[in-house]
């Protein structure tokens, strides 16, 4: 198997080869070194911080809690893989991005190149907006190392007084991390905020100093509960976040120019480990390069406009909750509105026949339409419940001040369960009808959230059909202790029945192959990394199944291994929006059956956290969804194949070029031309 770590640093090499694509527009060029960026500095504040923290371990520890990791020799391999793929960052940004940028009249400016009206300017910006926001402080041999910030940025500026440094952070937070320039050509011309302070440093030391180097720190964003099991652990949740940027540092990225007797200084100011330093170049935080502008408002430096499509049966339906009592539907994220889903629930809430909502949140956008809609059932005295999951690491706060406004309404909210995870996505409507209480659910692959809607690839569908609303009944009454185990024989449900069905339904397809039947498997999900399923996948292989899989990310599974994995391709598809998805599909001896859940075939969703996985009943949805998965499959032009030695190549098979996300969204908008185009 392929360690956890390593394969994620596959993934974001696939980021790196996004940023380094010269079919890729300019600008979404930029947003790919932002997304690497932020990426890896998440991979260092969680993953690394583990790392560190098994290698203070003792080995005997460590094989009692059966954690089969060397962490310092893949330290010293993350280390190497980083190391490269920053040089390769460096190369594409100097060398590829702002060339490309100055062909179209955009020049970034280092403070050294300003013209005399730049150096003007960039002195009145220094004492209009910064110099209120800046403090140097000045440190000498007997003083203490100042905090830094959690991500922030700070010069380190060797002094010309003997054994003297300056420590100046850079106010990203309170300005603009790029800065219009003003010119007497026609092109336009930016600076980093970093570089008018540069070139203000003289001003606000008011002493020569010998040179200025930027550096960046982050620490560990675990949250350590010492016991999640007695107590209010939501209480704990919240004093764990206060301490989150406090954390100890696991990457502190300088500018590589610093000289040696400095970079000494700083270790040893700031208890660094080797292992702690990572060199960069004159700039760090390239997520910010999210915000970079574009002064020319040329729309081809960015990929074509795919705005939300709409549904060809909900569009314009006044009332969702009576067709859902005739058919199912189904939305595709982003390619379809997120609309329908707070209508849904406003119709929900405005419907005097429905009595219950209950919605498990996992992640909740700061801005929430969603829990809107939930707050106005209870002005209108129905009965909420929501299962809200504190522990979603990075949302933690939005979650349990969202909790909190339900809770002042009325609402009945349940927090995290000690030692286990909620996240599977569910909605359910309970509605008195003529034959009595009738459930309509909403069973999702993603977030209830509008804003990661427009970004993330997901699948969600909505039902009034009894085989599988009932049983979403049942795990919301598992969620609110009303019983141990769900009974449930359509859903599986972890961490009670999923891996055990899963594995059934390999053992399936295992035994069709030895009986000289068509036998094969398509799964796509986010990652794979459990151990157990990808044994059961290699046994599969040598037993004659063909399975293609679709991992946008972790992905510890081999493929193409003689004697191994002979039968097993996987790609990784890697384009404008992100992948999301996860949807499992099962030759069956003929009688093909499919099934989307919000749970990847990871130990965690399998065993640690309650999911859900639904089959697709409806034979429309079927198809549909059917054909996104092979358009997905048939991808030449994004997709990555993932093999052994991690070469992240890319697959170029077929006449025709595909690809998936555009081919996608024309196969949808195709189904509401006659919409679009009125």
């Amino acid at each position: 198997m392929v360690k956890r770590d390593i394969t994620w640093l596959s993934f974001n090499h696939r980021v790196l080869q996004e940023a380094k694509d010269k079919s890729v527009p300019l600008y979404e060029r930029i947003k790919f070194l932002a997304i690497y960026s932020s990426n890896l500095d998440e991979f260092y504040r969680v993953r690394v911080a583990s790392l560190r923290s098994f290698k203070d371990l003792k080995k005997k520890d460590r094989r009692k809690l059966e954690l089969e990791v060397k962490p310092k020799k893949e330290l010293k391999q993350i280390r190497k893989i980083v190391e490269e793929q920053q040089e390769a960052f460096g190369q594409i940004f100097r060398e590829e991005v702002l060339p490309e940028l100055e062909s179209h009249h955009i020049f970034l400016v280092k403070d050294v190149d300003f013209t005399e009206a730049q150096q003007a300017f960039a002195r009145k910006f220094f004492f209009e907006k910064i110099y209120p926001n800046v403090h140097p402080v000045f440190l000498g041999l007997e003083d203490e190392a100042p905090f830094l910030k959690n991500r922030g940025l700070y010069f380190f500026i060797e002094m010309e007084e003997p054994e003297q440094v300056a420590v100046v952070e850079i106010p990203s937070d309170e300005l603009p991390r790029f800065v219009a320039l003003p010119s007497d050509t026609s092109g336009h011309y930016l600076t980093f905020l970093d570089d008018i302070l540069r070139y203000n440093l003289d001003e606000l030391l008011g002493k020569p100093f010998l040179g200025a180097y930027a550096v960046k720190l982050s620490r560990d964003a675990e949250l350590y509960i010492d016991d999640e099991y007695s107590g209010d652990l939501l209480d704990k949740l919240k004093n764990s976040l206060a301490k989150r940027n406090i954390g100890l540092p696991t990457r502190f990225l300088y500018d590589a120019s610093m000289p040696d007797s400095l970079l000494k200084r700083l270790r040893e100011l700031f208890g660094l480990s080797r292992d702690d330093l990572i060199p960069g170049a004159r700039y760090h935080n390239f997520n910010d390069f999210f915000g970079f502008p574009n002064p020319t408002g040329d729309a081809r430096l960015h990929d074509p406009p795919m705005p939300p499509l709409p549904h060809p049966e909900l569009e314009g339906l006044e009332k969702i909750l009576p067709f859902l009592n005739r058919k199912d539907a189904m939305l595709h994220f982003p390619y379809q509105k997120y609309d329908y889903v707070p209508q849904l629930i406003d119709e929900a809430a405005n419907d005097p026949l429905v009595k219950s909502i209950k919605i498990t949140l996992y992640r909740v956008a700061s801005k929430s339409a969603i829990v809107d809609s939930l707050l106005k059932a209870r002005e209108n005295g129905k009965q909420v419940t929501a299962f809200i999951e504190a522990k979603a690491r990075f949302d933690e706060e939005s979650n349990i001040y969202w909790g909190g406004q339900l809770e002042k309404a009325g609402a009945l909210v349940f927090y995290s369960y000690p030692g286990i995870k909620v996240h599977t996505k569910l909605l359910l409507i309970q509605r008195e009808e003529t034959e009595g209480l009738s459930n309509y659910a909403y069973l999702g692959t993603g977030n209830f959230n509008e804003k990661t809607a427009k970004l993330y690839c997901d699948h969600a569908l909505l039902t009034g059909d009894k085989r599988l609303t009932d049983e979403v009944a049942q795990i919301f009454m598992l969620l609110e202790k009303k019983v141990l185990i769900p009974k449930c024989r359509h859903l599986f449900v972890s961490p009670f029945t999923t891996r055990d069905r899963f594995v059934g339904l390999v053992e399936q397809e295992m035994e069709h192959a030895r009986n000289g039947k068509e036998a094969y498997l398509i799964l796509k999900m986010n990652s794979l990394e459990d151990p157990g399923m990808i044994e059961k996948l290699y046994e599969a292989s040598n037993a004659g199944v063909k399975i293609q899989l679709i991992i946008r990310g972790i992905c510890c599974l081999a493929p193409g291994v003689e004697g191994r994995s002979e039968n097993i391709e996987a790609i990784s598809i890697l384009d404008h929006f992100l992948e999301h998805a996860r949807v499992y599909i099962f030759g069956n001896g003929g009688q093909e059956v499919m099934y989307t859940a919000s749970a990847d075939w990871m130990s965690r969703n399998l065993d640690r956290r309650v999911e859900a996985v639904m089959p697709i009943l409806d034979e429309q949805i079927y198809k549909e969804l059917r054909h996104i998965i092979t358009l997905q499959l048939s991808d030449n032009t994004k997709a990555r194949r993932i093999d052994a030695e991690q070469s992240n190549a890319y697959k170029r098979e077929g006449e025709q070029p595909v690809r998936a996300q555009w081919d996608i969204y024309q196969f949808l908008r195709e189904k509401v031309k006659h919409l679009v185009e009125k």
